[in-house]
């Protein structure tokens, strides 16, 4: 029975990660949850492996925006404003249900970026450029840290089951 209430919350916690939720940490608390609840099966390699995993997680959400702004000719202020763009967007949101945050950060990231690159001088034209590569750089991190969970939860499933 706990084996499937772990499969749950992990399922759970993967559904959230796409919407700006901490679903990579929930991952990381099941698995130390299951470890003291259940001796003998997942151990604390597991635990801090999957942390590890989620931190990575973490700084990729928040620096491929900012490594995107600058691939597409930003300057440092365009990425850091991309990285606050799209927190801020993250934690505001859109009043849209469910998908608000995700569209939040989106929109934050291109938007910060966008300031940024223009109160750095930038034309219109360039900024835009910088800002649409924040916007992928921050698609790419949403995919990636999906991915991360995903590997998160089979490690922890297999561990739970050996």
């Amino acid at each position: 029975m706990a084996i499937v209430i772990l499969v749950l919350v992990l399922l759970g916690a993967l559904l959230i990660v796409p919407l700006g939720l901490p679903g990579t940490w929930v991952m990381v608390g099941a698995a130390l949850v299951y470890h003291l609840a259940v001796r003998g099966t997942v151990g604390m390699a597991t635990v801090a492996g999957t942390a590890v995993l989620a931190l990575i997680g973490e700084l990729l959400e928040f620096g491929l925006a900012a490594r995107y702004a600058k691939k597409y000719g930003g300057s440092r202020r365009a990425g850091w404003a991309a990285i606050a763009g799209g927190l801020v967007g993250a934690f505001v949101g859109v009043p849209v249900p469910v998908v608000g945050p995700v569209i939040g950060a989106f929109l934050g990231a291109f938007l910060g970026a966008l300031a940024g690159e223009l109160s750095a001088g930038s034309d219109h034209r360039t900024a835009g450029r910088v800002a649409t590569g924040a916007l992928l750089g921050r698609v790419a991190a949403a995919a990636m840290k999906v991915g991360l969970g995903a590997v998160m939860a089979v490690w922890i499933v297999i561990a739970a089951l050996a």
